[in-house]
């Protein structure tokens, strides 16, 4: 199985420095705050590259899908990144509990929203849908220091719809609701403004009840449909 994933690897980054486009890539990097390097692909035509890469190559297990996804995120463009996540995702089923400080590894390494964000709601979403008993795992991550791993606990629930915990949701959101990053306050909005499409009453009520503690850019993020706001895309 190295060897397969070996090949993937490969594969993907032939086909990747072919499709590289130094201009293209300039203006991805800056839109980052030139935080990381590009390839300049663009995401429809990344996507059909990894599905080109990843025809032949066997069905992952665990332990593959690990490699392979530390071996991506080891390589310097952010394209590397988003294929890890997008194979990460798609294979999230796959994943038991002992997958979660790897996952924990890439949200705390070359974070940032594009790729936490996905880890968030499909991967760690995921097992703990899996595995039930992850959730005393979020309640820590939640109180962590590192402020992505906050937001990952904020949204690991942003897919569940009518699974939604709510009271650990709200529970999250009332901890920190005073927490003085953009990131988080934006993220408790969105969590909030996902759960509402399920449960207007409840978010209304828990935003009432915490007008004071919760920022405003989360109050208005958590109403902005129920405002009648137009969905949009968040960072």
């Amino acid at each position: 199985m190295v060897a397969n994933t070996a090949r993937l690897t490969n594969s993907l980054r032939a086909r990747f420095e072919a499709a590289r486009d130094p201009e293209r890539a300039a203006a991805m990097a800056a839109y980052m705050r030139d935080q990381f390097a590009f390839l300049g692909i663009p995401n429809p035509a990344r996507v059909q590259l990894e599905k080109l890469a990843l025809k032949g190559i066997p069905a992952f297990d665990e332990a593959s899908l690990a490699t392979t996804v530390r071996d991506l995120w080891a390589l310097d463009e952010r394209e590397y990144q988003y294929c890890a996540v997008a194979i990460l995702s798609a294979n999230a089923k796959l994943l038991t509990p002992a997958a979660l400080p790897l996952v924990r590894e890439l949200v705390t390494t070359k974070s940032w929203w594009d790729t936490v964000d996905a880890l968030a709601s499909h991967v760690v979403g995921t097992i703990v849908a899996n595995y039930p008993s992850l959730a005393s795992e979020m309640d820590a991550w939640v109180l962590d220091p590192n402020l992505w791993v906050v937001r990952t606990a904020i949204l690991h629930q942003l897919r569940y719809k009518a699974r939604t915990d709510s009271a650990r949701l709200f529970s999250y959101c009332e901890l920190q609701a005073g927490h003085p990053d953009f990131f988080i306050r934006k993220a408790i909005g969105w969590a909030l403004r996902e759960y509402s499409k399920t449960d207007a009453d409840a978010v209304r009520a828990f935003v009432a009840a915490h007008e004071a503690q919760l920022s405003g850019l989360s109050r208005r993020e958590a109403l902005l449909w129920l405002n009648g706001g137009r969905k949009k895309k968040l960072a």
